[in-house]
């Protein structure tokens, strides 16, 4: 019987907590339809190549590819493009060898160049033998046409590769890298941050301190100020761990890439602040990770976000491991300097100043005077 009763006392607590209900059984849901617009969604690579001497019958088989687009320039306008990341490689050709040169930041736009690449130039072969059996068939004996072909025989031109990024083993998890350090530090950082202020709240400490004349403000940046001396070090030593551990190749600077790892940790920590003022307990908090934790997986840009719906792409936006994972991928893959990622620096600082404003307007519900 006290069994039940003890049993009884809990379930009443938890009908009487509305947010805690609502939590456990949205936030399933809410993550299910998530996984359903994710992984549902067109997933299709595209591929940009600049040709440079390549002989038009390989253009057009390049072009007929699905997903493939191709433009013919100069070496120089080639090579200008592929600086500038608008293509994803190049394509010569001299003395009988195609001399190919990957960006490589995607494994997969890679793999599917080599695949149309040799399609093209089988094709191509194709057409060079038919047309020289023809010419043959034409202009000589039957029994001549048998020792002729076998002499004739075409052969394919060899393909050298290079890449500009990592080798040829370099996979996708090469690309993803940069995004789950942007993760890592994010989940951290928010976790211990959220859970340290509602320690305090919970056993008081907060409350006294909300008694005292010190402005709101003043807490918010106190607490800022000493979270972020730690968020500083695990994120050095996040980023750090992961280059050193994972044998990471990065094209940039690491110096750049601690600096946007320890603005991204700043905004974590207000953002781990900001729930939990929202929360009533740590139970209500871990339940706030799925929401909040998880979207950032999904829309920072794992999955390739342009290839979605518009609609889909907004919410990407509105996060902002998004943006942190476009400026840690610039770095380490194609070694962007930090001065040409203002767009994404300012979306974290926009972040930053919000969830802090925020955070000063959520204390006040606490304060009793």
């Amino acid at each position: 019987m006290r069994t039940l009763a003890i049993a009884k006392r809990v379930l009443k607590e938890l009908v009487r907590d509305k947010r805690t209900l609502a939590l456990m059984f949205i936030a399933p849901v809410l993550i299910m339809w998530l996984m359903n617009v994710m992984f549902s969604a067109n997933s299709s690579t595209n591929v940009k190549l600049a040709t440079v001497n390549v002989n038009t019958t390989v253009v057009t088989n390049l072009d007929k590819v699905k997903h493939v687009s191709v433009t013919q320039l100069s070496n120089h306008q080639a090579k200008q493009k592929l600086a500038d990341h608008k293509v994803d490689g190049i394509i010569r050709y001299t003395n009988h060898k195609y001399d190919v040169t990957y960006a490589n930041t995607d494994s997969s736009k890679t793999a599917l160049t080599k695949q149309a690449l040799r399609s093209a130039i089988t094709g191509e072969t194709m057409t060079t033998m038919a047309t020289t059996i023809q010419k043959l068939q034409a202009q000589l004996p039957v029994a001549v046409q048998a020792k002729m072909g076998q002499q004739h025989q075409v052969t394919a031109p060899q393909i050298k590769n290079h890449y500009r990024y990592g080798d040829a083993n370099t996979n996708f998890f090469a690309k993803i890298i940069p995004i789950l350090m942007g993760f890592f530090i994010f989940f951290f950082v928010f976790l211990i941050s959220g859970m340290g202020l509602l320690n305090e709240r919970i056993t008081g400490t907060l409350g006294r301190v909300l008694a005292t004349p010190v402005r709101r403000s003043e807490i918010v940046f106190g607490y800022m100020l000493s979270y972020g001396l730690l968020a500083v070090i695990q994120s050095t030593v996040i980023v750090l761990a992961t280059i050193w551990l994972l044998k990471l190749q990065v094209s940039g600077s690491i110096i750049s890439i601690i600096a946007i790892s320890l603005l991204f940790a700043l905004v974590a920590l207000a953002f781990g602040i900001l729930m939990s003022t929202l929360a009533n307990s740590e139970f209500q908090m871990m339940q706030f990770i799925p929401l909040v934790v998880v979207p950032q997986v999904f829309f920072s840009g794992i999955i390739p976000l342009d290839s979605m719906a518009s609609w889909v792409q907004y919410i990407g936006k509105v996060l902002p491991l998004t943006y942190t994972g476009d400026a840690l991928s610039k770095i380490v893959l194609q070694g962007t300097s930090i001065t040409k990622l203002g767009g994404d620096i300012l979306a974290l600082c926009i972040f930053l100043v919000i969830l802090v404003f925020l955070n000063i307007i959520g204390l006040k519900r606490y304060r009793k005077v």
